[in-house]
């Protein structure tokens, strides 16, 4: 039996491979994991929705960390089980330093229910990146022109999108105006051709969020394997018993990992599993 009791896993980068797909090797492997009575969890960068699809093929019953812990909801009945929320006046302050930097801020909402995820200011954006986000999920957002001086209630988080550079100057403008108040990071999606500037409330990470579930099954810090590849994965990684970063991860996860396993597209995943379960 395995010292481990709860895999938390990233799943762009880690649980699917650079074809945004989940191989029937690194399946069976999460399915030996459940059998041999470990917890499962997602704990990923993606919206709710799209999240959703890996739930059956891997046969997962525990809620989703989503939008980097930022909302976590049960896939069975999509009840909303934590949703995070600025403190008073911090959405408005942050959406001024985004505009005022020269960017188009979409904004994270718990609207499943009611068929979109986010919502955004206008339809001519600034940024091509942003274009190609919006042209890549249709139907996905709804527009609010209000949206700087008077945001749609319920936002739990948020991003702008443009080039690499572009996005690391607006996050140190972030941390500088509004650090005490803000978890921010920059990463990119390996769907689209920008970097995101993701913007939660100040301490609202994966790994915040998998310890909510862990506390749910009255499991230890100590007992948790968290595997990833990017930025947001760092502070599970290093807050896990076993932290560990995929052959694909960015050189400052690696060096936050306690191991480092075979890249995605070699189902790195599948050599984790051996290492749990001996």
């Amino acid at each position: 039996m395995s010292r481990f009791r709860l895999l938390a896993l990233d799943i762009d980068g880690t649980l699917v491979n650079s074809g945004h797909e989940l191989t029937e090797a690194t399946r069976a492997a999460i399915w030996r994991a459940k059998r041999a009575g470990m917890e499962v969890a997602l704990a990923t960068g993606r919206r709710y929705s799209r999240a959703l699809p890996l739930v059956e093929p891997l046969g997962l019953h525990l809620p989703l960390v989503t939008a980097s812990g930022a909302l976590i909801k049960d896939p069975l009945g999509h009840e909303t089980l934590f949703r995070a929320a600025f403190a008073d006046g911090v959405l408005e302050a942050l959406l001024a330093r985004v505009d005022a930097n020269g960017y188009d801020p979409v904004l994270y909402t718990d609207s499943f229910s009611q068929g979109f995820d986010y919502y955004h200011g206008r339809h001519d954006v600034r940024e091509p990146m942003l274009i190609e986000f919006f042209r890549m999920n249709p139907d996905c957002g709804r527009l609010w022109p209000e949206i700087l001086t008077a945001p749609p209630a319920g936002v739990f988080g948020g991003f702008a999108m443009g080039p690499r550079e572009s996005m690391v100057r607006l996050a140190a403008d972030l941390q500088h105006h509004l650090g005490y108040a803000l978890y921010v990071h920059v990463l990119r999606s390996p769907r689209y051709s920008g970097h995101m500037c993701e913007i939660a409330p100040f301490g609202v990470t994966k790994w915040s969020g998998v310890q909510q579930l862990a506390r749910r099954f009255g499991i230890r810090d100590e007992e948790i394997c968290a595997v990833g590849d990017d930025v947001n994965d760092i502070p599970m990684i290093r807050g896990a018993g076993l932290g560990v970063a995929m052959g694909n991860a960015l050189d400052e996860v690696k060096a936050a990992a306690d191991r480092i396993a075979p890249c995605h597209d070699s189902d790195g995943l599948v050599e984790v599993v051996n290492w749990l379960l001996g």
